[in-house]
């Protein structure tokens, strides 16, 4: 199957599916700027997508910078939601199914226990209403979507809060973490691997109950002074950088766009419908770290 991902050269999902597809089978083939312009004008995106002759459309690219997005809010809409939204289209014009990465910021985090896919949304930041408008778009433009929600996503790959955490560590015997929001941390490998899955079975069914909204994420929860520890701990078993982690609360690190305190998505839909469940997240941290760790990178 001939994919197509939208998204600039250093995505941690794109690079993951660029990764994975020879494994699987799969021609990946990247689609960004200069060739594709989310805030641009919606008939060139849909040239773009249709010039690369998609089999099946991933639409990953994204507006990331949760808090330069509180002060671009026109910039950040108009990639995750009008250019989401005309990627959408350009594969429903096409006839080829779209998997959409969204995020658990579309809710407010209020919630005591994990969110599934039916629970009300209320995004609290930029960001969180522009993705959860991008969602809207998708689902308006093609019947043959799957829009996938996922959180705290980390790889081998970009900047990304386990790189983050292995460079601070390797000159800082302490750091303050954030103890009191929870999530699911998520590997951007484990993520392409689903992906992958969820267009194979786009591809061969279509059953409805495939279509529609799913969560994504690493089995198990953390906070993110856990999932700070378990890194080290990881990376200390492979003779990289450690440090001692002490937990703040978020008053203490204050920033523009609000995070959810819970969020926590409950990703068994997925499981449940399109077979496919993302491994515990400490064996995938476990293998991300020795990864950066064993590899010659320069992320320290």
């Amino acid at each position: 199957m001939r994919i197509v991902v939208t998204g600039g050269p250093f995505g941690q999902v794109l690079q993951s599916l660029l990764e994975a597809g020879p494994g699987s089978g799969h021609e990946i083939i990247p689609l960004g700027p200069p060739q594709l312009d989310l805030a641009g004008d919606s008939e060139a995106i849909a040239q773009a997508i249709k010039g690369a002759r998609p089999e099946a459309v991933v639409s990953a690219a994204a507006y990331t910078a949760v808090d330069k997005a509180e002060s671009e809010p026109d910039l950040a809409f108009a990639i995750n939601a009008r250019g989401a939204g005309a990627v959408a289209e350009a594969a429903s014009e096409l006839g080829v199914p779209v998997v959409h990465i969204s995020t658990d910021y579309v809710f407010d985090g209020c919630k005591e226990f994990p969110y599934v896919e039916e629970d009300a949304t209320a995004p609290t930041s930029v960001y969180g209403a522009s993705k959860l408008a991008g969602e809207e778009a998708v689902l308006a433009a093609h019947g043959d979507a799957a829009i996938l929600r996922t959180a705290w996503v980390y790889s081998p790959f970009s900047a990304n809060f386990v790189k983050t955490m292995l460079r601070l560590a390797s000159d800082r015997e302490e750091i303050g973490v954030v103890a009191d929001q929870r999530g699911n941390p998520t590997s951007a490998l484990d993520i392409a691997s689903s992906v992958i899955r969820v267009l194979e079975n786009l591809t061969e069914s279509d059953d409805v109950a495939l279509r529609g909204v799913f969560h994504m994420t690493g089995s198990g929860e953390a906070s993110w002074a856990e999932f700070a520890e378990a890194i080290f701990a990881a990376s200390a078993a492979v003779g990289g950088p450690s440090a001692r982690v002490r937990p703040i609360p978020t008053s203490d690190y204050p920033t523009p766009a609000k995070r959810p305190a819970n969020s926590r998505l409950d990703s068994s839909k997925l499981a449940r419908v399109h077979g496919a469940r993302l491994p515990d997240w400490r064996k995938s941290t476990e293998t991300v770290v020795s990864r950066l760790v064993r590899s010659n990178e320069k992320v320290f």
